[in-house]
């Protein structure tokens, strides 16, 4: 199965090594995520160093680790899908427009704990919760 990977899930795998950093190294499904979480994640290392109490050079040690097993989109690949994703996404929260876009430009599911994601019913979620179950069986 192909499940793109929210970006709060890529952060949570950052801050503390969990469940989610394995699930993400362990997991068989092909694991997709839009190129755009390269920046998204370096927006966020002061906050994720703040949490982890990690430097800047470890956590970006551990992105790149963790980017190993994860497919990025490019933006051309999902474009064509945009309109329809903030149509879907428009009153509950336009920010997750392009993680819907991935997900539909690849037939994919996504992997998120962010509520807002339940709230629509064009793309199949997975919950960390939902991934211990299917990885770590």
């Amino acid at each position: 199965m192909k499940i793109v990977v929210d970006s709060n899930i890529i952060i949570s795998a950052l801050i503390r090594d969990s469940i989610t950093r394995k699930i993400i190294i362990q997991c068989d499904d092909i694991l997709l995520s839009p190129e755009i979480i390269i920046a998204e994640t370096k927006k966020h290392i002061d906050m994720i160093s703040q949490k982890s109490g990690l430097s800047p050079e470890n956590i970006e040690n551990t992105f790149n680790i963790l980017i190993k097993h994860i497919h990025l989109i490019p933006y051309n690949e999902m474009e064509d899908f945009i309109p329809e994703a903030r149509k879907i996404m428009e009153k509950i929260d336009p920010t997750d427009t392009i993680f819907i876009a991935a997900a539909l430009s690849k037939n994919a599911a996504i992997w998120s704990n962010d509520k807002d994601f339940q709230k629509q019913d064009k793309v199949r979620i997975f919950t960390t919760e939902n991934m211990i179950k299917r990885v770590l069986k």
